[in-house]
């Protein structure tokens, strides 16, 4: 049931995941082993919300909230039953689910690329929203995926806000060319296997 219920959970404005979107009136305890057999299997992606951009990660983590993405954006895109054509049409891509392929697709490459497992940040009140934050070396990223129609980064510029002493560099992931204005590094879609090296290149010329 778990399985089934998470292209609902993603397809929800806060991914949040709710044990009532599995079941009307479950509770964590019911579905925790469950949850963490998809976890151990190598099935499902458990991303936890940071509470801030310390070290290390886990010291920050907020144990009752966090999100769940499937190892692989086919699977995904399978278990929400989208035809496969749904990868070739541009901005739908940011749009199905409010953007979770998308999120999806970037997180399975991120996991490829660097050692901790990403985060992501969250503020209510108002409320502000950073997809991931990525690990690199000792430094703490925070990513975007934004559509090429609104690539304004409020949540960025929030986050930057609130943590400048943390923040060398801001990340987003759009359809726009790959590019650095001051420290938010654009890096298009089909580059996002590239993030490391692409964060690494823009964080040296900003030390020039």
């Amino acid at each position: 049931m778990i399985w089934k219920s998470i292209p609902s959970q993603l397809a929800r404005e806060n991914k949040k995941f709710i044990y009532k979107v599995v079941k009307e009136g479950a509770r964590a305890r019911e579905y925790e082993d469950a949850l963490q057999w998809l976890v151990d299997a190598r099935l499902v992606h458990k991303i936890y919300r940071s509470t801030a951009p310390g070290l290390p990660v886990a010291a920050y983590d907020d144990l009752s909230a966090f999100k769940i993405y499937l190892v692989d954006v086919g699977l995904l895109r399978r278990l929400a039953q989208l035809a496969p054509t749904a990868f070739g049409e541009g901005n739908r891509l940011f749009t199905e689910f409010k953007g979770a392929l998308t999120e999806n697709f970037v997180l399975q490459t991120l996991i490829t690329q660097f050692e901790v497992t990403p985060r992501y940040w969250t503020q209510t009140n108002p409320p502000y929203e950073v997809d991931f934050l990525i690990q690199r070396e000792n430094d703490i990223l925070p990513v975007e995926i934004k559509s090429e129609a609104n690539t304004t980064s409020r949540s960025l510029k929030k986050f930057k806000e609130l943590f400048p002493d943390q923040v060398k560099l801001r990340v987003r992931f759009s359809l726009d060319n790959l590019k650095l204005d001051d420290d938010v590094l654009n890096i298009p879609l089909f580059m996002a296997d590239q993030t490391d090296r692409l964060i690494g290149l823009a964080m040296e010329k900003r030390q020039r």
